[in-house]
C-alpha cells in the first residue's frame, strides 16, 4: 500500500513545534517534581525593580546550577537578607522559561538551609524572654563616659579580642582591661561564658571596680553563634551589675544576648569604639575648653586692669578730685538754690489765691457764726424767767432764798418773798389750803409754835 510501513521498516518519530515541547516538557517536570525543596547556594542575587527576586542556586560542589526566580510577595516573606554564597533550601515549582527554554525554579519559600530549627527555636525564647521582661528597653543602662577599667569576655584565641584590644589600645590607652576568657562556640561555650561574666560580676562587687563589659565575637553562620543564644548566656548578661556591650558577629548577625546587652555594637571593634571615648577627641575637647576658660579669665582680668589703672591715676592726682568735688558741689549748691527759688516764685503765685479762699472761708465762718449766735439768743431770751413774770406771775421763795414749789413747803405765819417783774414784795402766810386734787396727797403742815 502506497504510503503505508514496508516490512522491516521503523515508524517515523513524532514532529513537535518548539513551543509545544518547552511546554510539554514543563507540564511534566511541573507533574513529576512540583512542588520540590532544593538546596545550595546563592549566586547572583538581584532584585528588579518591580519587586521580584532573581538568583542562581549552585551546588555545593559546584558542579550544577539553576535558574531561581521569586516573586515580590513571595520575596517579601523572608525574614533575611539573600547574599552571595548563602546556603539555603529553596521551596517550590519547577518551570520551563519557554522564551529561552531554560529550566527554573520558581521559588515560594526561601530558609537558611540547616538552620531551620534553631531559628524557630531561636524566635521561640525571644518570645518567652522578652515576655518575662529580660529584653525591657527600661532596664537599659547608659554607658560611662570616661571609662577607667573595662571587662572583655572572649576567647583568647578570637580574632575579636585581637580587635578589641587594638581598638582601645588606639582611643583610649589609659583604659585598664579586665580579660575574662572563655569558649564562644560549641557545646563547652555556654557555661564557661556564664562563669566568665560572674568572675566579673565578683570581681566588681569586691572592690574591683569595672564602668562596663564587652562580650565579643566574630562572625559566622547561626550554629557558630548559638552559644551567645543560650537562655543561660542570656539571663547572665542581662544580671549584670555593670552595662554590658554586646559586640558578636558581625553587622546582619543577631544573637539575643544583643537583646538582653545595654548597647549592642555591629562588630567587636565597634563595640571598643563604643564603650571607650576616643582619648585624642577628648584632650582637643579639653584643649578647647580651657583655652576658652584662659580667654574668658584674661579678658576679666584686663577689665579690672584698665579699672585698677583709673583708680590709680585718681589717687595720684587729688587736686584733680578735690576740684572734682568742688565743681560737684558748686552744682549742687546752684541746683539748690534754683530749686529754692523756683519753690518761693511758684509759693508767691500761689498766695494771693490762698489769701482770697482765706478771706471767703472767714467771711462765711462769721456769718455761720452769727447765725447760730441769733438762733441761741433767740431761745435763750424764750426761756427768760422775767419774760413769764411781765405776764403776771410771781416768783416765791422763803427767807433763805430757796423757791417755793408747793403749799407742803409754807407754813402759816410765815414770812415769804414774793418776785414780781417790777419789784420784790414781802408777804406773811395767813393760812395754807391745798388744791382740791392734790388734798389726799399734801397734808397741811401744823403752824409754827403749835
Amino acid at each position: 500500500m502506497q504510503g503505508g510501513l514496508e516490512r522491516g521498516e521503523r515508524p517515523l518519530a513524532r514532529v513537535w513545534g518548539v513551543g509545544a515541547l518547552v511546554q510539554a516538557i514543563g507540564d511534566t517536570l511541573a507533574a513529576r517534581f512540583s512542588p520540590c525543596v532544593v538546596r545550595g547556594e546563592i549566586s547572583g542575587f538581584t532584585r528588579a525593580a518591580s519587586g521580584h527576586g532573581y538568583f542562581t542556586l549552585k551546588d555545593e560542589h559546584g558542579g550544577a546550577s539553576l535558574r531561581c526566580a521569586m516573586f515580590r510577595r513571595a520575596l517579601s516573606q523572608v525574614e533575611f537578607a539573600p547574599g552571595e554564597g548563602m546556603l539555603v533550601e529553596a521551596r517550590g515549582t519547577l518551570a520551563v522559561y519557554e522564551a529561552r527554554g531554560e529550566l527554573q525554579l520558581i521559588v515560594e519559600a526561601l530558609r537558611p538551609a540547616g538552620e531551620g530549627a534553631l531559628y524557630e527555636q531561636f524566635l521561640r525564647l525571644k518570645a518567652r524572654l522578652e515576655a518575662e521582661g529580660v529584653f525591657d528597653p527600661t532596664r537599659k543602662r547608659p554607658l560611662p563616659a570616661f571609662p577607667v577599667r573595662i571587662g572583655v569576655v572572649t576567647s583568647l584565641a578570637a580574632a575579636a579580642l585581637h580587635d578589641v584590644l587594638t581598638a582601645l589600645q588606639r582611643r583610649a590607652p589609659h583604659v585598664e582591661v579586665v580579660l575574662a576568657p572563655a569558649s564562644v562556640q560549641g557545646a563547652e561555650a555556654p557555661p564557661q561564658l556564664v562563669d566568665a561574666l560572674a568572675s566579673l560580676a565578683a570581681l566588681h562587687r569586691q572592690g574591683t571596680k569595672l564602668d562596663a563589659v564587652v562580650l565579643c565575637r566574630g562572625g559566622g553562620s547561626l550554629e557558630d553563634l548559638w552559644a551567645f543564644n543560650d537562655e543561660r548566656v542570656v539571663r547572665a548578661v542581662a544580671a549584670c551589675p555593670v552595662p554590658v556591650v554586646c559586640g558578636v558577629g558581625h553587622e546582619t548577625d543577631v544573637t539575643l544576648c544583643d537583646f538582653a546587652a545595654d548597647l549592642r555594637a555591629p562588630t567587636p571593634t565597634a563595640a571598643a569604639e563604643l564603650v571607650a571615648r576616643d582619648r585624642a577627641a577628648a584632650l582637643a575637647a579639653l584643649e578647647g575648653l580651657a583655652a576658652l576658660l584662659h580667654h574668658r579669665v584674661r579678658r576679666r582680668l584686663d577689665g579690672h586692669a584698665q579699672r585698677l589703672d583709673r583708680a590709680a591715676a585718681r589717687l595720684a592726682r587729688p587736686g584733680v578730685a578735690l576740684h572734682e568735688a568742688h565743681r560737684g558741689l558748686a552744682l549742687l549748691s546752684h541746683r539748690l538754690a534754683a530749686a529754692g527759688e523756683r519753690r518761693t516764685q511758684r509759693a508767691r503765685q500761689t498766695l494771693p489765691t490762698l489769701a482770697h479762699r482765706l478771706a471767703r472761708a472767714m467771711a462765711r465762718g462769721t456769718e455761720r457764726a452769727e447765725h447760730t449766735l441769733s438762733a441761741a439768743e433767740g431761745r435763750l431770751e424764750a426761756l427768760n424767767p422775767r419774760r413769764v413774770l411781765e405776764r403776771g406771775f410771781a416768783w416765791l421763795s422763803d427767807d433763805a432764798g430757796h423757791p417755793l414749789a408747793s403749799v407742803a413747803e409754807v407754813a402759816v405765819g410765815a414770812t415769804v418773798r414774793g418776785v414780781l417783774a417790777d419789784g420784790v414784795l414781802q408777804l406773811h402766810v395767813n393760812g395754807v389750803e391745798a388744791a382740791p386734787s392734790e388734798a389726799g396727797t399734801h397734808k397741811s403742815r401744823p403752824a409754827l409754835g403749835e
